[in-house]
């Protein structure tokens, strides 16, 4: 019978692959490339950085090839703690998923805009640069509704870690807070004209990110113990 503190390790590495490709794939490379307000600039960017942009676009499907079995890995972990949340954990993060390599098509367009291809001398550098910030838009939109499920997700799997006692309580209590934070930023955004300007996301989303990142090097390094929490 395979040890929890092996089965949490396990989940650690899973959980450590989806932060960092995570990071690189939706903050390091959007902010090195991408400028919001500038289509010309944005398109060279890319043009000039294409390998950096390629290689965002990889890792982002990366992460969430990754995140598709981390919640697995997890309620076997979790289950005897609360097996309808552990269950309700795994679907709530397991739905992300399509979602996200559906989402993905929109940098696969990015990719043929600026290939060069003869069939896009229909389109004036104007037209191709447009086009090119439309479908970073329809990404960045595809990834705000993904950000709904990344932060229902956390509430049972917080609670799960909450009531383990074989992890820290205090992590538990920063994963259920992320939910809450990642729900409001949401509806900050879709609501809030200029919400990203304002300055809060970061702040909002801080419990998500110290939740996450505290668990997964839990996990890894400090593992769990063997024996069965009690319900």
């Amino acid at each position: 019978m395979t040890s929890n503190k092996k089965i949490a390790r396990i989940a650690g590495l899973l959980y450590l692959v989806v932060v960092l490709t995570g990071i690189f794939s939706l903050m390091y490379v959007p902010g090195k490339l991408i400028v919001w307000d500038n289509a010309a600039t944005t398109f060279n960017n890319i043009v000039i950085n294409q390998p950096l942009f390629r290689l965002g676009m990889v890792t982002y499907l990366v992460c969430y090839t990754f995140f598709l079995f981390l919640p697995l890995v997890l309620y076997k972990l979790l289950k005897p703690v609360n097996e309808t949340f552990a269950r309700l954990m795994v679907i709530l993060a397991v739905v992300s998923v399509p979602v996200s390599f559906a989402n993905s098509q929109n940098m696969f367009s990015v990719l043929s805009l600026i290939s060069g291809e003869s069939y896009l001398k229909v389109f004036s550098n104007d037209q191709l640069q447009s086009q090119v910030l439309l479908y970073l838009n329809h990404y960045d939109n595809g990834n705000l509704t993904i950000s709904i499920f990344s932060g229902l997700w956390l509430f049972p799997f917080g609670y799960l870690v909450f009531k383990s006692k074989f992890l820290p309580k205090i992590l538990g209590i920063f994963l259920m807070l992320g939910c809450f934070g990642y729900l409001i930023n949401f509806l900050g955004h879709s609501l809030v004209p200029h919400y990203s300007k304002m300055g809060i996301a970061f702040y909002i989303q801080l419990p998500a990110s110290l939740g996450e990142i505290g668990t997964c090097l839990w996990l890894l390094i400090m593992g769990a113990k063997n024996n069965k929490p009690s319900n």
